[in-house]
């Protein structure tokens, strides 16, 4: 395994930082400003600026592999979203990295016709609209994907769906035109093969947005936000099936892989921009006779925060490495072990870097609070910690079976 930096990484790299500097950072303050006293969940007017800009530096759609966006490996990736990760509500929307379009993006360039594509692929690349991902509902465990009820049957050339979805994330947002539906087609068929996806523009009528939801207080507006949604006896052609009829539940795994590990590699820039604010702060601020600094509990947060960065880091690059060598479905065990691994250590560290900064870490003139906001949400989003864990440990001990005598 080699992680160097290719000639390109080391471009973008070199972009993305200047970017990050000139344009994204200095305008935090202004996005959190327009946050909070514009509508909800619609995206701050700062972020146009910052995408315009980052067409002009050749900034835009990097996270997409293949003809469709700039060609970069998830090697290749991995630092550039890491770098993203250092201003998470800011700097992926503005390079048209965020989720939940990065997903249906690359849905769409894989699994979708070429009509599917021209319709709905090339406004999302090109920034002119947002999507949603209809998935979760309040009904089932939905960490069990094979559980979700909604359904989507057939009358001749449509489909009628009927059912009930939350935290839709990005159906909040106005420019909201597309959703893409989990719904069961065939309950008599194998537990794997009863589910299929389909696209549904969100003004199609059943379609009744109930409420938004917010996690731990936050809009999330940056994502389009996250919303709860009727779907009664709405009428779709057959042809906005994505794939094949019972394809849903396959089609969402992989959607969702490449998705954990664009959280992970973003996770590692949160954690670093922690760490760098922490260790600013107990260097400004004097008790017990001394900067915070000297305090022997600040020092050992402070290694240890390092050193749980870099073991994530390693673990997020070594399953880039084998999603881009071997595939996606030969990179599950590290797929899954980084989404064990990586949001816990990053709230961990995020954790330590509100109680170095007291009422200020928790307050709104720090980053903290939505950091750590998200790198909880993280360990549900994209399926929970212990399912990850279950499906783990099983394929670890099947390669241990006892031998029949």
């Amino acid at each position: 395994m080699d992680f160097a930096l290719d000639d390109t990484t080391t471009r973008l790299r070199g972009q993305l930082l200047d970017f990050m500097a000139e344009r994204v950072y200095p305008a935090e303050t202004l996005f959190e400003e327009q946050a909070r006293t514009g509508e909800p969940w619609t995206t701050p007017s700062v972020v146009e600026r910052l995408a315009a800009d980052a067409r002009r530096r050749g900034l835009w759609n990097i996270f997409l592999p293949g003809e469709h966006g700039a060609g970069l490996t998830n090697l290749q990736y991995a630092p550039l979203a890491e770098i993203t990760g250092r201003s998470p509500s800011l700097a992926p929307v503005a390079l048209n990295c965020a989720a939940p379009d990065t997903g249906n993006m690359e849905l769409l360039a894989q699994f979708g016709t070429e009509e599917q594509r021209t319709r709905w692929l090339e406004p999302l690349l090109d920034g002119r609209i947002r999507s949603a991902f209809a998935m979760t509902e309040p009904d089932v465990a939905s960490s069990d994907a094979t559980n979700i009820a909604t359904r989507m049957e057939r009358d001749g050339d449509e489909y009628v769906i009927n059912g009930r979805k939350w935290f839709v994330t990005g159906a909040m947002n106005p420019r909201c035109e597309i959703l893409v539906v989990l719904g069961r087609t065939d309950p008599q068929a194998p537990r794997h093969r009863q589910h299929s996806q389909i696209l549904v523009p969100r003004d199609t009528p059943g379609v009744t947005i109930r409420r938004g939801m917010r996690t731990f207080g936050y809009d999330d507006g940056d994502h389009g936000g996250h919303a709860e949604i009727d779907f009664v006896d709405v009428r779709v052609p057959v042809g906005n099936l994505i794939g094949a009829a019972g394809d849903g539940f396959a089609i969402a795994q992989a959607r969702l892989g490449p998705g954990r590990v664009h959280h992970c590699m973003r996770l590692i820039g949160m954690a670093e921009r922690a760490l760098e604010l922490m260790c600013r702060r107990v260097w400004s601020r004097q008790a017990f006779g001394g900067p915070l600094a000297d305090q022997g509990v600040i020092q050992d947060w402070v290694a240890e925060s390092r050193v749980r960065i870099e073991q994530c880091r390693l673990l997020v690059l070594k399953a880039a490495w084998l999603m881009d060598t071997v595939g996606n479905q030969q990179a599950h065990t590290e797929i899954q072990a980084i989404k064990i691994a990586v949001p816990q250590a990053v709230e961990w560290i995020v954790d330590k870097a509100i109680q170095a900064h007291g009422a200020a870490g928790v307050s709104q003139d720090s980053p903290l609070a939505r950091i750590w906001a998200r790198a909880r949400t993280i360990r549900l989003a994209d399926g929970p910690d212990e399912v990850h864990r279950r499906s783990l440990a099983r394929r670890e001990l099947r390669r241990h079976l006892p031998v029949p005598s």
